[in-house]
């Protein structure tokens, strides 16, 4: 490493510094590392996120494919989905997410990534390194390199990065969420939204699905008990319907006492059923001091070409209309719409749209 160098990576974070002595040993040029670097945590977007890294390793590390596994939740957790950069027969790189890949292969790497990984030689005579993600001392991720030679030069570059990953994703992961219940926020759905129909991660012949809840008489329980106990119905509600719904459904509160689900059914009664299950949980729910709460749900179908709007006011129509039925009840768009109770042209409900 040039002495000028050593001296410029003395005044870096230890980090950086240590992906500038990487790139000095190497001989790579150091400015290429902190500018990949610069590249991927560019992004604000998750998908985006992911692309850039896996392609920025790939070339960096001149490796043959780079993939990266991520996980759900905790330890145990399937993993979430793959996204693997690979070199094609022109020498050219391409990025493929692939959604939901709970295969066999993925969850012995990520146990395996728990006991530090390293590098080994794989079973086409090509060499591989496997590198944990950690956050918060618990393994979200891995990273596998896999190249013709062997690997072990690249593992300080591929731990940085590694590191430099966990750090920026749990940034963008607090700006998605809500201060209070930890659900996402309303600025991310339109992202989620897009990210859930370009994803084609669907079972076979199932549907996506938009609900809307809306806490009843929510107002009341602010004047009548004051804003803390407000507070408390609202994260009652964000822990039922983590309780709820599956894990792969998509959960928001959308402000105030407004919450959305994007949820993926086989249809429009199994749809129901599952907005219906937490509708009755909810209502069988005992509050502190409160006593009962409930909450009235209106939902449509997702189509593959609607825009967010769009979807949010037909769902919000029938919320309206769940809340001019009594409450505490579940109504969806597509049969109001088909029983003709929707044909008089309803007021708009509570939700403000874009």
């Amino acid at each position: 490493m040039s002495t000028e160098f050593a001296q410029a990576a003395d005044t870096l974070p230890p980090l950086f510094a240590e992906l500038a002595a990487w790139a000095g040993n190497e001989g790579a040029p150091p400015l290429r590392v902190l500018d990949s670097v610069a590249q991927f945590t560019h992004h604000r977007d998750i998908d985006a996120l992911d692309h850039s890294l896996t392609l920025s390793l790939a070339e960096l590390a001149d490796a043959h494919v780079v993939t990266l596994y991520k996980r759900n939740g905790g330890r145990g957790d399937p993993c979430e989905r793959l996204v693997r950069c690979s070199r094609n027969e022109h020498g050219r790189y391409g990025v493929v997410l692939l959604p939901q890949a709970a295969d066999a292969a993925s969850q012995t790497l990520l146990r395996q990534s728990e006991r530090d990984g390293g590098c080994v030689r794989l079973r086409d005579g090509n060499y591989g390194m496997l590198v944990p993600i950690r956050r918060d001392g618990r393994v979200i991720g891995a990273l596998m390199i896999e190249g013709k030679h062997p690997l072990d030069h690249l593992r300080l570059l591929v731990d940085g990065f590694a590191r430099i990953y966990a750090n920026y994703i749990a940034l963008l992961d607090e700006s998605e969420r809500d201060k209070l219940t930890g659900l996402y926020n309303r600025r991310t759905f339109e992202r989620h939204m897009e990210r859930r129909l370009k994803s084609g991660g669907r079972d076979e012949g199932g549907s996506r699905w938009l609900a809307i809840l809306d806490i009843d008489h929510f107002k009341r329980i602010n004047d009548t008990w004051g804003h803390l106990y407000g507070d408390e119905v609202i994260l009652v509600i964000a822990q039922q319907m983590r309780a709820s719904f599956r894990q792969g459904d998509a959960l928001f509160r959308f402000g105030g006492e407004e919450f959305l689900v994007l949820l993926e059914a086989a249809d429009e009664p199994s749809a129901g059923v599952a907005l219906e299950r937490f509708r009755a949980r909810v209502q069988n729910h005992v509050f502190p001091q409160i006593g009962q709460v409930t909450v009235s749900v209106g939902y449509a179908a997702v189509g593959e070409h609607d825009y967010p709007a769009t979807v949010l006011d037909r769902a919000d129509k029938a919320l309206y209309f769940a809340k001019n039925h009594g409450r505490n009840r579940v109504f969806n768009y597509e049969t109001l719409r088909a029983q003709g109770s929707l044909e008089d042209g309803i007021a708009p409900g509570s939700v403000d749209l874009f």
